[in-house]
């Protein structure tokens, strides 16, 4: 989508701090940090927020998962303990509607607003 800002992101059109890239993925740092470590995890390819994903789609969240995993474990912060967060729409936070989470570590996390 042309007007999606991950979207524009994935495609190079706006730069980005990126920590990991693959084929279908791209990881890079949240303008708005909330831990030492925040990073943006996204699906190259746009989706929408989870409420609006379809059966099939759920490969690719399996896979997006992955993909934080190996972050994290690439960061340093597996051992010690990272949290991800999924928003799906406004009333969650949601301030992009693209299918993302958010990998959060690199300190003690207590509650993040």
């Amino acid at each position: 989508m042309d007007n999606c800002i991950f979207c524009q992101i994935a495609n190079k059109k706006i730069p980005a701090k990126v920590h990991y890239e693959d084929d279908d993925f791209i990881a890079y740092e949240d303008i708005k940090p909330k831990a030492l470590i925040h990073l943006l995890v996204i699906p190259k390819q746009h989706a929408g927020a989870m409420s609006t994903l379809m059966d099939d789609d759920f490969l690719m969240m399996g896979n997006l998962l992955k993909v934080a995993k190996h972050i994290a474990e690439k960061e340093r912060i597996s051992r010690t303990g990272y949290r991800i967060v999924i928003n799906s729409g406004k009333d969650s936070g949601m301030e992009v509607d693209h299918l993302h989470l958010h990998l959060l570590g690199g300190s003690q996390l207590n509650d993040i607003n």
